[in-house]
């Protein structure tokens, strides 16, 4: 595999557009955080409330556009040369971790807890209606829809990088193609996909870094804080700073190795510890209620009661998918040359989907029979510190400690594989040419390293995570439009090369 990364021109222009703005931003939010934070949280309201429409219609267009082109005779079209770069299992591991992150870890156990108390469709709080609602939500969530919403830019890319050769592994060359590189509008495009990209990513370690932290407090007794925060961080930025320096082969490939061996691991023991039983009969149930479902979870508005549980839950996902979808399309392309159109589509909706799910049905119904069966008041608990409730939830374990142990290292590798690729898709898009099989300079990834793992910090002393989560979701509206006319040019591509 060839693996070249020394002397990759820099696009000075992007990357001297995305420091300078991130700067723009995070500096007036330090210095006026209490004036402009409520606002920008009025505005992600507004926008979810009045514009709603928009991410749910863009997510059923990825799933019947990725539906379609799986099973169309485009779907045999080779995206690059050769055999694949990467063995199944570890192309898996890898496009997996980069599109989960640890906030898996984070909401699988615990997501259910909002929908049995609070639930949908007008169902009655923790009854048996609101128990299959809390069960199957997470998956719908995390499933099929998202993993469509990360296709996409994934196609797109790759054609334009692979099929037509434009030399540029940059979300707007799957929408403007040769003109990426002189547009105006790439410019602005790329600029709002990085943006988007670092907060997203700044707001993601700012939701795990405390709970690892509640966890090693539980575990050694250390006193939980924003001192053990950093000390998390600084610990996360060192691992995918190193693993990104490493690269693809050395660095990236074995990190995800490694977080899916421990991953099958701590599910196979929690499923095995836990009752088992009970996870494996919820876990049936919830997949058939929820695919039974399906079109009424993607379509539902609540235009009628507007409780804001589709604002709040559904929208929220959606816009966080798609704000996440540039940076998991572009590293995903880089790791897929060789495999088809097909093999992309339906490997990434059934091993993302599945993957999810398993995290969800285990975890999740693990934490869900200590609360019907008075354990553990797991509800109660998260209501009160949902960073404890999960350290206690996983402790409760039998050989809790070294439940928690595992757990919170799981935490920790997704975290760093998240943040390695993150690193390499914004070097990417600030690099001025790339070919298939070359990389970005190393000083160039551990720029970026470095950058993701500042944010949160800053966020963490300021008090800002709602704030930049809002902002990031916003960030999602701008891709979601740009998707339009990303389909529009990969369809125009399709039937100009194979008519």
């Amino acid at each position: 595999m060839s693996n070249k990364s020394r002397n990759k021109p820099l696009d000075k222009a992007t990357f001297t557009m995305a420091v300078l703005t991130v700067l723009l931003v995070s500096i007036p939010l330090i210095i006026f955080n209490e004036t402009i934070g409520p606002n920008i949280i009025a505005l992600y309201d507004y926008v979810a409330f009045n514009f709603g429409l928009v991410y749910q219609w863009v997510t059923i267009g990825c799933v019947g556009i990725m539906g379609w082109l799986a099973f169309s005779k485009y779907g045999s079209v080779k995206l690059g040369d050769g055999d694949p770069e990467f063995s199944t299992l570890s192309w898996v591991a890898m496009l997996f971790s980069a599109g989960v992150g640890g906030a898996l870890l984070y909401w699988a156990g615990i997501e259910w807890a909002a929908y049995y108390t609070a639930p949908p469709f007008g169902a009655e709080p923790k009854s048996i209606e609101a128990l299959k609602w809390a069960t199957s939500y997470g998956l719908f969530h995390w499933g099929l829809a998202a993993w469509c919403i990360y296709a996409l830019p994934t196609i797109a890319l790759s054609y334009s990088f692979y099929v037509k050769k434009i030399p540029y592994l940059r979300f707007s060359a799957a929408i403007l193609g040769e003109k990426s590189s002189t547009s105006i509008w790439a410019k602005f495009i790329d600029l709002s996909f990085m943006i988007g990209l670092i907060g997203g990513a700044g707001t993601s370690l700012s939701l795990t870094a405390p709970m690892i932290s509640a966890g090693i407090s539980q575990l050694t007794g250390l006193e939980r804080g924003s001192n053990l925060d950093l000390f998390v961080i600084c610990i996360c930025i060192t691992i995918f700073g190193v693993s990104v320096y490493m690269g693809l082969e050395k660095g990236i490939k074995k990190l995800a190795d490694t977080n899916l061996y421990l991953s099958i691991i701590f599910l196979i023991f929690v499923l095995v510890a836990g009752p088992t039983t009970f996870i494996l009969m919820m876990g049936t149930e919830s997949i058939g209620f929820m695919l039974s479902n399906m079109i009424e979870m993607i379509t539902w508005t609540d235009a009628a009661d507007n409780t804001g549980f589709v604002q709040n839950w559904t929208i929220f996902y959606w816009a966080w998918w798609l704000a996440f979808a540039p940076y998991v399309g572009i590293f995903v392309t880089r790791i897929s040359k060789g495999r088809t159109i097909r093999q992309i589509i339906l490997s990434m909706c059934a091993y993302g989907s599945l993957g999810s799910w398993a995290f969800y049905i285990i975890l999740g119904n693990y934490a869900l029979n200590l609360e019907l069966t008075g354990a553990l008041p797991v509800a109660e608990m998260i209501n009160a510190d949902v960073f404890n409730a999960i350290s206690v939830i996983i402790s409760h374990l039998p050989l809790g400690e070294l439940a928690l142990i595992v757990f919170t290292l799981v935490t920790i590798i997704f975290v760093a594989t998240t943040y390695d690729s993150a690193s390499y898709a914004l070097a990417s898009a600030a690099t001025k040419e790339l070919q298939a099989g070359e990389n970005p300079a190393k000083w160039h990834r551990i720029f970026w390293a470095v950058a993701l793992g500042i944010l949160p910090i800053i966020l963490m002393y300021i008090g800002g995570l709602k704030v930049v989560q809002s902002a990031v979701l916003l960030a999602g509206l701008p891709i979601a439009v740009a998707s339009v006319f990303m389909t529009r040019t990969l369809i125009k591509w399709l039937r100009e090369d194979y008519p």
